[in-house]
């Protein structure tokens, strides 16, 4: 085994010491996939996550610090109706201070067993439509200014698309308007309607 990589979320990273990291890293962890979710600090309050958007620029340091490398998964939708413009720009804002490899989008599916499908139903919380979320992912694309991959793969993902950054970013966004244009809201949303499982 010459290296060990995990899933993990900011949190995990700010409960360890510097010593801690490096002997991780000595130990041959690499390549975590940290799920950032967004760096929209009102959406990962309102979510619960635990930590802010410049908690993930400080512990991402920390990890370029100790030598562990790390990808993000970016969580299309999380800021809700009307703020998914904001969210990806606020994301893009923190991102641009980290080193990811990779950051993967994946569009938020909310199911009827969910707290935040009980938040739907009372009121307090709007999802995006499905344009809105690819509008909010061009945004995203256009607004990350590090050397990456960008990624949708995931089956949360109606298309997939892959590609470099910046070398690709082009090729990116007009295939982004491609789903907009061409594959239009109502196909969209019953792919989401119909995805059982994630």
């Amino acid at each position: 085994c010459s290296s060990i990589g995990c899933f993990s979320r900011i949190t995990d990273v700010i409960h360890k010491t510097d010593d801690e990291l490096a002997e991780l890293a000595a130990a041959g962890f690499d390549g975590l996939t940290i799920g950032i979710e967004t760096g929209d600090n009102d959406a990962l309050a309102f979510m619960n996550k635990g930590y802010r958007a410049q908690d993930i620029i400080e512990q991402c340091a920390r990890l370029d610090a100790a030598g562990i490398t790390y990808a993000f998964f970016y969580l299309v939708g999380i800021s809700g109706k009307g703020h998914g413009i904001d969210g990806a720009k606020r994301t893009a804002a923190a991102v641009n201070h980290t080193n990811p490899w990779l950051i993967g989008a994946n569009m938020l599916t909310i199911y009827k067993s969910s707290e935040l499908y009980q938040e739907i139903v009372a009121g307090r919380w709007q999802e995006e439509t499905e344009v809105e979320k690819y509008e909010e992912v061009k945004e995203l694309v256009r607004t990350l200014a590090i050397p990456t991959e960008f990624a949708m793969l995931g089956a949360s993902n109606p298309v997939m698309i892959r590609g470099q950054l910046p070398e690709h970013k082009t090729e990116i966004l007009a295939a982004l308007d491609s789903v907009i244009n061409d594959i239009g809201e109502e196909r969209l949303r019953n792919y989401r309607e119909n995805l059982h499982h994630l």
